[in-house]
C-alpha cells in the first residue's frame, strides 16, 4: 500500500487521538475549527488507509513486574528459516516485538521478563533451540529515558502541513 499523506487537520487529529484515544470527537472538532461530523469522516478515512489501526491502552512493564528490558540481536542460518523461526518467536509472550534488520544478524528482539533468571531462561533454554537460530547477542536496557509516537515527528514534503496552515477548511 502506498503513502497516504495527511494534512495539518489530519495531523493535529491524530496528535490529539495519540496523546489521549478516548477523547471525545467533539472536543477534537473545537480544537481543530471543524465540525464532529468532519472529525467523524477523516477519521474513518485514516482508519480506511491504515494510517490509524485500531486503539490500545498501554501499560507499563514495570508496573506487572516486568523489570527487565532486554533487546537480543538474532541470526538465522538461511532466509528460508525465517518465516518459521518468527512464528515460533510469537508463541513466546514475553517477546513484545521483532524487527528484520540490516546489518549481520536478522532479526531484533524486544523481550520483557520479570528478572535476570527469567531472561537467562528464555537466552539458553528457549530461543537458542529455536530451528535457524545459529547465533545471539543480547543488550539489557537499564532505562528507557524517552519515548515517542511518529506522529510527533513534523510533517514533511511538498505541500505539507506548513504550508496548509493558510488553507482553511
Amino acid at each position: 500500500m502506498g503513502r497516504y499523506y495527511i494534512d495539518s487537520v489530519d495531523y493535529k487529529i491524530l496528535t490529539l487521538l495519540i496523546k489521549n484515544a478516548r477523547t471525545p470527537f467533539l472536543e477534537i472538532a473545537r480544537e481543530c475549527s471543524i465540525s464532529g461530523a468532519a472529525v467523524h469522516q477523516r477519521v474513518k478515512k485514516l482508519e480506511d488507509a491504515n494510517v490509524i489501526v485500531g486503539s490500545r491502552m498501554v501499560v507499563k512493564p514495570r508496573s506487572l513486574g516486568l523489570d527487565i528490558c532486554a533487546f537480543v540481536n538474532v541470526k538465522l542460518s538461511k532466509p528460508d528459516v525465517s518465516k518459521s523461526a518468527i512464528e515460533e518467536f510469537r508463541k513466546i509472550p514475553e517477546i513484545v516485538e521483532c524487527h528484520f534488520i540490516a546489518g549481520p544478524f536478522s532479526l531484533l528482539l524486544k523481550i520483557y521478563c520479570h528478572d535476570n533468571e527469567h531472561l537467562m531462561d528464555l537466552l539458553v533454554n528457549q530461543i537458542p533451540h529455536i530451528v535457524g537460530v545459529t547465533d545471539t547477542s543480547s543488550f539489557i536496557s537499564l532505562e528507557q529515558v524517552f519515548e515517542r509516537e511518529p506522529y510527533l515527528l513534523p510533517l514533511w514534503r511538498k505541500g505539507s502541513a506548513a504550508e496548509d496552515e493558510g488553507e482553511a477548511e
